[in-house]
């Protein structure tokens, strides 16, 4: 696997946004009422995420470390503009159904944590796949959660009737409790099966690659104290 595939794999399995870090979950909860929201959601972040990683990784000896954080920023706002324009224009529906989530990218802490930890880093071209994995692995996130919610609520998924007329949906799925109910049972099987995930707190090879959320009894606090 060379670096570029291994990029793409990383984000979508080894570092899930969703998944595996638990990040961006404000628009994961918030819009994901739909399979086709999730989608539409998901490929905007992509669009900006790769962007942003090839132009802050071309900027990254030009940029001074005293304005990093807000030269990123600025990157990340500019293309969300756009974005945000071209979905208006192009798409209006999913435009009117996402709503202010759009413009919210510029704060979504997937984008700046790439941005300041791998394109300010490394080389534009593995920076742009950099993106394209995170982005392609936030989307089958959202894709999925959204195809749960709006089978079980409404019995279709892309707006095509899945379950039979009969099945009385379970509305609930389609409110804000439900993206929280659905996000609860994910990551409890991801616990149950042992996989990568943010509230497991599971370590392998002497590294953290997860948090419980008790940072002074976790294993790594004790591995930096002995180091």
């Amino acid at each position: 696997m060379n670096k570029y595939t291994e990029r793409i794999y990383n984000g979508i399995w080894k570092e899930n946004p969703i998944f595996v870090q638990m990040l961006g979950l404000c628009p994961t909860l918030a819009v994901t009422t739909s399979a086709i929201n999730g989608l539409g959601m998901g490929l905007s972040t992509t669009a900006v995420l790769v962007a942003a990683n090839l132009l802050i990784s071309v900027l990254r000896n030009v940029i001074p470390d005293r304005v990093r954080l807000p030269g990123e920023i600025v990157v990340v706002a500019s293309l969300v503009t756009v974005v945000d324009m071209l979905m208006e224009g192009f798409v209006p529906s999913l435009y009117s159904a996402l709503g202010i989530y759009i413009p919210l990218i510029v704060v979504n802490c997937i984008i700046l944590g790439r941005a300041e930890s791998y394109a300010m880093k490394n080389k534009p071209l593995v920076s742009a796949f950099d993106g394209i994995g995170m982005g392609l692995g936030f989307t089958i996130a959202l894709v999925l959660i959204g195809a749960f919610r709006e089978l079980l609520g409404a019995g279709t998924i892309f707006g095509m009737q899945i379950l039979p007329s009969s099945f009385q949906p379970i509305s609930i799925f389609i409110l804000a409790p439900g993206a929280f109910f659905v996000l609860a049972a994910l990551t409890a099987i991801q616990n149950k099966l042992k996989l990568p995930c943010a509230t497991n707190g599971s370590v392998k090879k002497g590294k953290v690659t997860g948090c419980n959320g008790d940072c002074l009894h976790c294993s790594g606090h004790d591995q930096a104290k002995g180091e």
